[in-house]
């Protein structure tokens, strides 16, 4: 069982930075990954990055390289998404997940968790 809280979404100007949180609960169990994915508009929902709690990460897309961070405070339970050099095509709805047993970080058939998501909106 495990708890997620997303935050910092929000509307920014094309390259413009946002840093989005994911703080979590309830992993009392085995090593468990946290990752981000997000839905374009008009698109399928795609993973962005993952981590392992354990240590670890992962960028999904090509897209992100480069800009995006993924990063976690484990004294705060909590997993960021540092997004810098926003784009107009960054804007979706970003969702955080956490699973217990995650093979691949970008895979969302790994994650049993989901936050309700935050809407980033980039214009340009």
């Amino acid at each position: 069982q495990m708890d997620l809280v997303e935050a910092g979404g929000g509307s920014v100007q094309a390259g413009g930075s946002l840093r989005l949180s994911c703080a979590h609960s309830g992993n009392s169990g085995p090593a468990s990954a946290i990752a981000w994915f997000r839905q374009i508009l008009g698109k399928e929902r795609e993973g962005v990055a993952g981590i392992y709690l354990s240590g670890g990460s992962k960028y999904c897309t090509s897209s992100v390289n480069g800009r995006f961070t993924i990063s976690q405070d484990l004294t705060k339970n909590t997993v960021y998404l540092q997004m810098d050099r926003l784009k107009a095509e960054d804007t979706a709805m970003y969702y955080c997940a956490a699973g217990q047993f995650v093979a691949d970080t970008c895979e969302s058939r790994y994650y049993s968790y989901w936050g309700r998501g935050t809407q980033v909106t980039v214009s340009s």
